[in-house]
């Protein structure tokens, strides 16, 4: 049997939200799905083996040869402008 909670939707953000009650238990953090079905909407918790992850364990070096570029769209910490100073002083 299943247990109906009247709520609204409502804007979070750019994005639509839905407050679920606490009486239905659901914790906080808890990944979900969202789908439409037959003009429902159908929320169902993920189980952990269904949540998709990338394992990127794999990835160092794969590019040994590869250089980033330089960064010029954000100033430099003034820490680093500091510690480069200080190293061509000694």
């Amino acid at each position: 049997m299943s247990t109906r909670r009247a709520t609204r939707i409502f804007k979070s953000g750019n994005s639509m939200a839905v407050r679920l009650p606490a009486s239905f238990g659901a914790v906080a953090g808890t990944p979900v799905e969202v789908r439409e079905e037959q003009g429902r909407w159908i929320v169902e918790a993920i189980d952990n083996a269904r949540r998709r992850t990338i394992d990127v364990s794999g990835f160092a070096g794969k590019a040994p040869g590869a250089r980033l570029g330089p960064r010029e769209d954000f100033d430099e910490r003034p820490s680093t402008m500091t510690a480069r100073t200080a190293a061509a002083r000694a």
